[in-house]
């Protein structure tokens, strides 16, 4: 890591989650990773719904969040 920019290599996965996040923002259906974490969202919700202890909202938004990471990670 340079002394110069302290952001190398630490936080560049925040970054790549905030330009997806407001790439789908921007382009809605026309995003290549909305529909794919919309899909995330929904089976999450469906888990959520039928799984005890969990409700429908931490399962829609846990399948949304593992949906978000995938495509960043690539």
């Amino acid at each position: 890591m340079d002394d110069n920019n302290p952001k190398d290599g630490r936080n560049d996965w925040v970054d790549d989650v905030k330009a997806e996040v407001t790439g789908m923002a921007k382009e809605g259906m026309h995003h290549p990773s909305t529909k794919p974490v919309l899909t995330g969202a929904a089976v999450g919700a469906v888990a959520g719904a039928i799984l005890p202890l969990v409700s429908w909202p931490i399962g829609l938004i846990a399948g949304a969040g593992y949906m978000l990471y995938t495509r960043v990670k690539k």
